[in-house]
């Protein structure tokens, strides 16, 4: 349903090494809706839990305890392969890394989670991946390998990698941490723009105050919890 949201956490939890001594808790009963198209920034101190609740919303790690929806299924109970393919038709990726295999092309990158995902002819795969390699502006660098291409351009092969699939959720990890200013801004508006026009839903982590301030509201992640939203800055 439209209104369903495209993600819900009630009560996460997250712990490490359970039922040991140095058993650890990270994540104390978190709640989290966002819906869609919906643009969040997360913040919050290193070590405040962040990377654990980003990897468990992504579907890489399972939560200890809690309920997690995704477009309104519940995942706590899915078997890995029934996770793997939720993830790899749902939730696309953008991290601070680009993580470019560099021999390849732009286009032969962006297609990878196409590869993977199966379903999609060859022609078709190329043809999607050239589109979006043209959306983010970089049409002429299409069959350059990707490590030929400055840390902007490889992250926006990255962005174009993360829609491949066109994803309902789309989860950006500092994806502009090591861009300088003008790049990481090109990056965020780059982003802006797929989440209101597709329609998709970005969790946005950043250290960057003046970009998150830029997105529709803050998550701020303190000590493994979910603090109160404070009202939007523009709302001030």
């Amino acid at each position: 349903m439209e209104d369903t949201p495209v993600v819900r956490l009630r009560g996460i939890r997250k712990s490490f090494n359970v039922g040991e001594p140095n058993e650890t808790e990270v994540l104390h009963g978190v709640d989290l809706v966002v819906r869609r198209g919906e643009f969040v920034a997360v913040m919050g101190p290193s070590g405040s839990g962040k990377s654990t609740l980003l990897n468990i919303v992504g579907l890489l790690d399972r939560p200890t305890a809690g309920s997690l929806e995704i477009t309104g299924r519940e995942t706590t109970g899915l078997d890995e392969a029934e996770l793997t393919r939720l993830r790899g038709h749902t939730i696309g990726f953008v991290f601070q890394y680009h993580h470019l295999i560099n021999a390849f092309s732009a286009v032969e990158n962006v297609m990878m989670p196409m590869l993977g995902a199966g379903g999609v002819g060859r022609e078709d795969m190329a043809r999607r991946a050239s589109d979006l390699i043209a959306r983010v502006g970089l049409a002429p660098w299409a069959d350059q390998p990707a490590g030929r291409l400055s840390g902007g351009q490889q992250q926006r092969v990255a962005v174009a990698r993360g829609l491949a699939m066109e994803p309902a959720l789309l989860l950006a990890d500092e994806p502009t941490g090591n861009l300088d200013t003008k790049s990481a801004d090109v990056v965020f508006e780059l982003l802006r723009t797929v989440s209101r026009e597709q329609g998709t839903s970005v969790l946005f982590v950043t250290h960057n105050p003046e970009l998150a301030r830029r997105c529709d509201r803050i998550v701020q992640v303190v000590d493994g919890r979910i603090a109160p939203e404070a009202p939007h800055p523009s709302a001030r």
